[in-house]
């Protein structure tokens, strides 16, 4: 039996029935590593050493018959930007390739608690800001179905791992899309939790209103398993909400709004009819679809890169050479340090969106651009308010396209940053999304589609798309070239 294939739950179950050891399903994840990572190259680190004895420890507690966690001995990655103690944390950056923290973030702490094994960190844009993992200094993860295409980002990493059978389940972080886009790309789950719902203690930060953590899996019910994990109030952050106001929902006959500014021009055919037919499915599963509006989704994006590039240029200004991270070998004074430092330790799009956020907060322009995308931010999260008193959960495209290969969209910053047009407004709103496959087009190429719900509504969005799984048996068509 090939233990790669089968879903995080599975695998926890043959754990406690004694099927195989802990160690052995972490040994057959990291040999599918050692297999699969040249040609997709989700892993900048690999701790395999240390995933083997953490395994060991998990089967020597079962076997005093201990009573464990559900998920305990189950493989994880983490993506780069997760703070882990002892293990090297570099958010894909030249900045921080040898930077080692001395502590581990909230969600990690959870992870072990719950015997969780860590097989490593994985691959990402550059401090997240990317969406197509092309931005990371160190390597370029592939997409498995198709290794000339891109697998999404900034969470890259997180979903092809996944996707490769490389780990049943993966964290990543979503400013503006940055779990949905990959899942989207690479065929798997991936859910952007309620802003709060999960600590960012030990995130490295890119847009702290916006940035939030969340799961990757290949089924729905793994996505719902490792959420409650990771669900926690965590005091170390004061944007936590208590877990005990996210409540296990039943999705039955729920309302499904349909917004037409997401399917108008601009969407992929295939895409627009993928989705349109999994409103269908709804349909017959005994729920109402209506169409609604979201009118200010025009004003999205620019809202979107206005705030969060505004909040980054803030967050990375510590990144200057001075306590900790890469500092240049040769400078004329401090403030040369600072100038080559930054230069030569952050990539091109880092220094494009530090330099955009610096010109919107400065004196002349702030109330122009800074100030005016607060106040539309505001009208955003209004509107989102107002739209589920017509509907229960949004249904949408996760991206216009399906995965595009490398390169075609690198040379045109603008219409890179348009890869996010479906998915930005959603943390603008602060309110829960998950991608979850739908289909795949001619290509062979996985389409996802976005359930949006309304705050705190996380575990309804993940019962929906755990029925619609169950009735299409769409992961069994969710397999990889690699």
């Amino acid at each position: 039996m090939d233990l790669t294939l089968l879903t995080a739950s599975a695998l926890a179950s043959g754990i406690k029935k004694r099927e195989y050891s802990a160690r052995e399903v972490a040994q057959a994840f990291l040999d599918r590593i050692k297999k699969t990572e040249p040609a997709v190259q989700s892993f900048i680190t690999v701790t395999g050493e240390r995933a083997l004895e953490k395994a060991a420890k998990v089967d020597e507690r079962l076997g005093r018959g201990e009573d464990m966690p559900e998920l305990a001995g189950v493989p994880i990655a983490l993506k780069d930007n997760i703070c882990t103690e002892g293990v090297r944390t570099t958010c894909a950056s030249k900045m921080l390739r040898d930077f080692i923290p001395n502590y581990s973030a909230t969600v990690a702490q959870h992870l072990e608690k719950a015997g969780l094994i860590m097989l490593g960190k994985l691959n990402m844009d550059e401090f997240a800001m990317g969406s197509t993992c092309e931005n990371s200094a160190f390597q370029t993860t592939k997409n498995p179905f198709d290794t000339s295409r891109v697998p999404g980002g900034s969470s890259g990493g997180s979903a092809a791992c996944v996707a490769a059978h490389e780990a049943p389940l993966s964290l990543g972080s979503d400013t503006g899309g940055s779990i949905r886009i990959p899942a989207s790309f690479c065929g798997v789950y991936g859910l952007k939790p309620t802003y709060g719902a999960v600590s960012r203690y030990g995130l490295v930060a890119f847009a702290s209103s916006l940035d939030q953590i969340g799961p990757f899996a290949r089924s729905a019910a793994d996505i719902r398993a490792l959420f409650s994990v990771i669900n926690r109030r965590d005091p170390r952050d004061m944007t936590s909400l208590d877990e005990s106001l996210f409540k296990r929902a039943d999705s039955s006959g729920w309302v499904i709004g349909l917004p037409e500014e997401y399917f108008g021009d601009g969407i992929d055919g295939e895409v627009r009819d993928a989705v349109l037919k999994a409103a269908k499915t709804f349909e017959k599963m005994g729920h109402r679809v209506r169409p609604v509006r979201l009118a200010l989704s025009e004003y999205a994006l620019p809202v979107y890169y206005i705030l969060s590039s505004a909040e980054a240029s803030s967050n990375l200004a510590c990144f200057d050479g001075v306590r900790y991270g890469y500092r240049a070998p040769e400078y004329d004074g401090l403030f040369d340090m600072y100038c080559r430092t930054r230069s030569e330790g952050f990539g091109s799009e880092v220094q494009r969106r530090i330099l955009l956020g610096t010109y919107v907060l400065s004196a002349g322009f702030y109330d122009a651009y800074y100030k005016k995308a607060q106040k539309a931010r505001a009208q955003i999260m209004a509107e989102y308010a107002a739209v589920f008193d017509e509907a229960d959960v949004l249904l949408t495209p996760v991206s216009p396209q399906t995965a595009f290969r490398f390169g075609e969209r690198t040379a045109d910053p603008v219409k890179m940053y348009m890869t996010d047009i479906c998915t930005v407004s959603v943390n603008i709103a602060g309110v829960p999304a998950l991608s979850a496959p739908c289909g795949r087009d001619s290509r062979g190429l996985p389409i996802g589609m976005q359930l949006i719900g309304r705050r705190l509504s996380d575990y309804g969005l993940i019962d929906m798309a755990e029925r619609f799984e169950r009735h299409t048996g769409v992961m069994d068509t969710m397999t990889p070239a690699v």
